[in-house]
């Protein structure tokens, strides 16, 4: 069994090599159109099938011996004193959420074959799930935060990518952007977190990040778990995050399955609870994020008491619920949260999978609005605008920083772009340009382009003017006179009498 144990890392791969067999399909040209559903389907169901198997001989070899906890393969990255492992993390929760991502992902991809049948992004779509399947079974069994994050980039891709799945509709693209520059704050927090680490840990595997007896302050245990909670609760969508989420239903309904309904919505749980050995070292953060479970709670069961449409109220009731395994972190029950977590997931899953259905259904008009907030206009009004969450939002984070974005594309046309010149920016030279001034090899733009212009011009009027010239004149010329003069004064020295002088000039320069 213990041979098992060294094919760990093929888990998270094998997804990934079904997304690049379809993606090599579709540039030759063997897997597109209808004739070519079938062939990609069959990539996507048997590589998501072989990882669950995967994982259940990982959870076999657990239940008969005992969860192997670390295993390192050896290093990925090294710089100076700093070393990246390709690590990962057999433990209960890894095995767990593993064993969950792999079931609740065999059974979208399933339901994908016939529910995406004749989309003209058929190919796309699966391998974006492929894609995501592997990021998601490497962010619950990676032994140290790098590889982490790497999942967790590979995620937010693929998120992106799918929102905008119709990428032709301005809303699509405009909802992945929305949720694309959301994430990035989260990353940003993540990436700190990981430079804190290698910094005061010398290290960013998970066995020595949560090692309690670290010796470290509360401040730079605050600072560390600081940046990887910003990450959970945007990738978890808890208020003041939380629309980003909303917008992400845009794309195709498995998709927001197993994308907002029951995976990735818990990575940022999953990451929290994975931290609880570093969070009970510095319980100052625990009030904060229980207070925002608690709100992030109530946003979102009351935003989902006025939703007329099924996916979005499933998506309120997904905040909600989130909200409150956050709350049950808070107030330290991480075991609690983690049994919810795992159940409200296959619910959801179930739930968003059978969306379209539920509207087939509709047999009466919308329900009247929930006696509950009846009785308070204001906080029907403020239910209604969904706590005007979404423009402060896209205030106070989506619009500054796409500013900021304009801004530096402004500043590289403008400023970089002048003074280096790009070849990509440089004009094209002409032949009539050519004609009229033949000494003119080329036309840059820039200070640099345009020294770069005139030198190669001066360079031109040189071998012109100098070498190239024939019949007598030029270059070659002076180089003959000078070679005549340099024979003639070679004769004369070979004479006695000027080699006399010669011999009496050096006796005199020697004395």
């Amino acid at each position: 069994m213990h041979n098992f144990l060294s094919s760990v890392w093929l888990i998270p791969i094998v997804p990934w090599l079904a997304t690049a067999w379809i993606a090599i399909g579709y540039m030759f040209n063997f897997n597109r159109g209808e004739s070519g559903e079938r062939q990609t389907a069959q990539t996507a169901l048997t590589a998501s099938f072989i990882s669950l198997l995967l994982v259940l001989i990982q959870d076999v070899y657990a239940f008969i011996y005992q969860a192997p906890g670390q295993i390192r393969f050896g290093p990925w990255l090294e710089s100076g004193e700093y070393r990246v492992y390709i690590s990962f993390t057999l433990d209960n929760l890894g095995l767990v959420m593993a064993t969950l991502v792999a079931f609740i992902s065999l059974l979208v991809i399933k339901f994908s074959i016939n529910y995406m049948h004749r989309e003209a992004g058929y190919q796309r779509f699966f391998m974006i799930m492929s894609l995501f399947n592997g990021a998601m079974l490497l962010i619950m069994l990676a032994g140290n935060a790098v590889l982490t994050f790497i999942g967790w980039e590979l995620a937010g891709v693929s998120s992106f990518l799918l929102i905008a799945y119709a990428y032709k509709r301005h809303q699509a693209t405009t909802n992945a952007n929305q949720a694309f520059i959301t994430n990035r704050i989260g990353d940003a927090g993540f990436t700190l977190s990981i430079a804190l680490c290698f910094i005061w840990f010398g290290s960013v595997e998970w066995s020595d990040i949560l090692n309690t007896q670290t010796g470290l302050s509360s401040l730079h245990i605050g600072m560390i778990a600081g940046g990887f909670i910003i990450a959970a609760l945007i990738k978890s969508a808890l208020v003041p995050f939380s629309p980003w989420i909303v917008r992400a239903l845009e794309g195709p309904t498995p998709s927001s399955a197993i994308f907002y309904g029951s995976l990735m919505v818990h990575a940022g749980i999953y990451l929290l609870i994975r931290l609880e050995p570093l969070l009970m070292q510095d319980q100052a953060l625990l009030p904060l994020l229980g207070f925002l479970g608690l709100l992030t709670l109530f946003y979102g069961f009351f935003s989902g008491l006025v939703q007329t449409d099924v996916k979005s109220a499933l998506m309120f009731s997904v905040i909600s619920q989130v909200g409150l395994m956050v709350f049950l972190i808070g107030i330290k029950q991480f075991n609690l949260a983690t049994g919810y977590m795992v159940l409200h997931a296959l619910w959801r899953a179930y739930q968003f999978l059978n969306a379209p259905a539920y509207m087939h259904q509709m047999t009466r008009p919308t329900r009247p609005v929930n006696k509950i907030i009846q009785r308070w206009h204001w906080l029907y009004t403020a239910s209604i605008k969904r706590f005007w969450l979404d423009p402060l939002v896209s205030w106070l984070i989506v619009k500054p920083l796409k500013q900021l974005s304009r801004d530096a594309r402004h500043f590289d046309d403008t400023v970089v772009t002048r003074i280096v010149g790009l070849p990509a920016q440089a004009s094209e030279v002409k032949s009539s340009d050519l004609a009229e001034n033949p000494n003119h090899v080329g036309f840059g733009r820039g200070m640099a382009g345009k020294l770069m212009q005139h030198l190669a011009t001066a360079l031109a009027w040189f071998e012109e003017h100098l070498v190239m010239k024939s019949a007598g004149s030029g270059l070659f010329s002076v180089i003959q006179h000078l070679g005549h003069y340099v024979l003639h004064i070679e004769s004369l020295l070979s004479q006695p009498r000027y080699l006399v002088i010669l011999i009496l000039a050096t006796f005199v320069v020697i004395l």
